[in-house]
């Protein structure tokens, strides 16, 4: 393969997974990989477009970052790949958090239901109490998008907008586009101003 098609190859790969073709992207990704193992356009490329297919806006967010930093950063690759070990972390985290609706045993050293956290904020008289008596030594286990809805409103409006926002941006792919879950952003930002 000669520089000109792998230049051509490259740019096809590049095309399909700024169309949202995932699936072709890491296809001609992983074309380039077979010829050229050590091609770091072509790694990012394949876990950017397998990103895709689970997360669009993820995958075109960290490409467009990808786009600006590869000729002016040495460790390009390595900053794409911490970004992607972060994401892959913090969605694990979050699906620890928001437990399978099915499941009934949770234990307890795993955290607290949601339920029995109202309770808690009933006994404390506020959410802000309860939440700091708890916070740095308890998960409260939601179960459905309500709770998740609820749960992330009342930290915005006890004053905690960063953590809300960062359970929100984690949420991103979970939930992907329902309204309601981004409808929270404004609601976090109305409460910042």
């Amino acid at each position: 393969m000669s520089k000109i098609s792998q230049d051509l190859l490259l740019q096809r790969a590049e095309s399909e997974f700024l169309k949202g073709d995932y699936r072709n992207a890491l296809r001609s990704y992983g074309l380039i990989l077979k010829d050229y193992p050590l091609l770091d356009e072509a790694k990012i490329g394949v876990y950017l477009s397998d990103l895709g297919i689970e997360s669009e806006e993820e995958a075109q967010a960290l490409f467009d970052y990808y786009q600006l930093i590869k000729n002016e950063k040495e460790n390009a690759v390595d900053i794409i790949d911490g970004l992607i070990d972060s994401l892959d972390s913090s969605k694990h985290k979050l699906q620890e958090l928001l437990l399978d609706p099915l499941q009934e045993e949770v234990e307890y050293g795993e955290g607290i239901r949601y339920s029995d956290f109202l309770k808690l904020i009933e006994d404390r008289g506020s959410f802000k109490q309860a939440f700091e008596d708890i916070m740095f030594s308890t998960k409260v286990v939601i179960t459905d998008k309500d709770e998740f809805i609820d749960f992330v409103t009342q930290l915005a409006n006890e004053g905690f907008d960063e953590m809300a926002l960062g359970y929100l941006d984690a949420t991103t792919s979970l939930f992907g586009d329902d309204q309601d879950v981004l409808a929270l952003y404004n609601v976090v930002r109305g409460v910042k101003k």
